[in-house]
């Protein structure tokens, strides 16, 4: 059911973002935007949300904030001519991190354009939140690539936004520095940055409490460095307390939240044990405020975790009440052998202690305090809005997107559709060691089967409707 105060919400999806493939047990699977979207199809959420498939960023677009040597370096790049692009693999950091794979310049174009077009449907006025799932991508810098990251769709998106609004707020609560965005705006008072992330001997190994900003940018950068073990109880602390500062003293005209699972329990690559709980309450928080909200994705390589988590935070910004219960689709058996939404911490030791959380807090605060009570700029003339929306509104639907147009995706589009072989290897499971048994258990065939106990033919017509979000 719907609780108080229901928000325009827009989500942003390309079907096409789950065929990508990073490289043979690379942790960054695109694919778990499919099962995203997957899981959000079967809770029923499409019809509270206005979803569209946004148009591919151009290369006009992303140059914006990217340099043009280093997008005409994306757009040639492929597998076959690797070996004869050494100097420009190494000028712009394309390695085993962020290698070069079949489709990458479509990729980029995907993430980019969902940001962009998310930005300017907020600018608009014709939503109040607007979400792109395969967003997130902090690390990426002007000319080069880093930690997974291509092109920097948050950095993309805070630009489109700052044609309407005076001052943006980018928060970012992904385990790793957002660190390519803070670089980004490290010299201006017209976006500030808050990162909240594992600080130390970790990857991107930039984030300090003492970096701060330069020039009219000072003070305006803030970073939040925690440890190993980071709680919901813990994480809700801190985060409130600086981020209420923040909203009061700095006044955002629009919210960007990048919002990485990498920082729940159990992720892969992340030391964090946030719940799917505490990582969302960081959407309840700024709803309160009622300002525009961008919701990006991220990190997150426990890939059954990460559907889960975004799934469950779209239903927050819809203030949907969704069922603890995984309802069938495609990706049911994934989830197992609990197929609920939520996940359980670990027992992990929490090494952010009471004396340092406070210390974190006063020192952020001490910062704060230099900043001036809402900056202003002066009066200018406004630049153009972002062109995708209007080419993707202008498009002519052709006779079966028109008669499927309120279905998932067409079977033009899923017959389209490719899913690589490795995507979920037995040597790649995310220690689910027992997925391969799973798949093959009666007892889950048989609850798939078993909808509803009140007759043939409700089992049958609720059957097909699950079938349906399916496909």
């Amino acid at each position: 059911m719907l609780t108080n105060g229901k928000r325009r919400v827009s989500y942003y999806y390309d079907p096409d973002v789950g065929n990508y493939y990073y490289s043979q047990g690379h942790p960054m699977k695109p694919h778990r935007m499919r099962m995203t979207h997957a899981l959000i199809a079967a809770y029923g959420m499409f019809k509270h949300m206005a979803v569209q498939r946004p148009p591919r960023a151009t290369e006009r677009d992303i140059t914006r904030f990217h340099s043009d040597s280093y997008i005409n370096f994306l757009k040639s790049a492929s597998p076959e001519k690797v070996w004869d692009m050494n100097s420009s693999i190494r000028k712009f950091n394309v390695c085993e991190d962020c290698p070069v794979f079949d489709g990458l310049w479509e990729f980029c174009q995907i993430s980019a354009g969902g940001s962009l077009a998310a930005a300017s449907e907020l600018n608009s006025g014709r939503a109040d939140i607007a979400i792109n799932w395969s967003g997130g991508l902090h690390h990426a810098k002007m000319s080069e690539a880093s930690g997974f990251c291509y092109v920097n769709d948050c950095v993309l998106g805070i630009l489109e936004l700052l044609k309407c609004h005076t001052r943006v707020l980018y928060a970012d609560i992904d385990i790793h520095h957002g660190d390519g965005v803070e670089e980004a705006f490290y010299t201006t008072d017209r976006v500030m940055t808050c990162s909240f992330h594992k600080f130390g001997d970790y990857f991107p190994g930039t984030g300090d409490i003492g970096d701060i900003g330069y020039g009219p940018g000072k003070y305006y950068s803030l970073n939040i460095p925690l440890h190993d073990g980071m709680d919901d109880d813990s994480h809700r602390e801190i985060f409130d307390a600086v981020m209420t500062k923040v909203m009061e003293w700095y006044q955002p005209g629009a919210v960007v939240l990048q919002g990485g699972a990498d920082s729940l329990s159990g992720d892969r690559l992340g030391c964090f044990n946030l719940t799917i709980a505490g990582h969302s309450h960081c959407i309840d928080f700024f709803k309160k405020y009622n300002v525009p909200i961008l919701m990006l994705g991220g990190g997150g390589y426990t890939i059954r975790n990460v559907a889960r988590c975004w799934a469950y935070e779209t239903s927050r910004a819809l203030n949907l009440e969704i069922q603890e219960d995984i309802p069938y689709n495609e990706y049911l058996e994934y989830y197992g052998p609990e197929f609920r939404i939520h996940i359980h911490p670990s027992n992990m030791e929490n090494r952010n202690t009471r004396e340092y959380i406070e210390n974190i807090k006063a020192k952020t605060f001490e910062g704060l305090r230099h900043l001036p009570p809402v900056p202003s700029v002066p009066f200018q003339d406004t630049p153009s809005s972002y062109t995708g929306l209007d080419r993707l509104h202008e498009k002519e639907l052709d006779e079966e997107e028109t008669k499927y147009a309120d279905v998932r995706e067409t079977l033009r589009q899923k017959e389209r559709r490719t899913e690589h072989p490795c995507e979920f290897e037995d040597s790649d499971e995310e220690d689910l060691g027992a997925l391969p048994s799973v798949r093959k258990n009666r007892k889950l065939i048989q609850m798939m089967e078993k909808v509803r106990p009140e007759g043939e033919n409700e089992q049958s017509k609720l059957k097909m409707e699950a079938e349906t979000f399916a496909e």
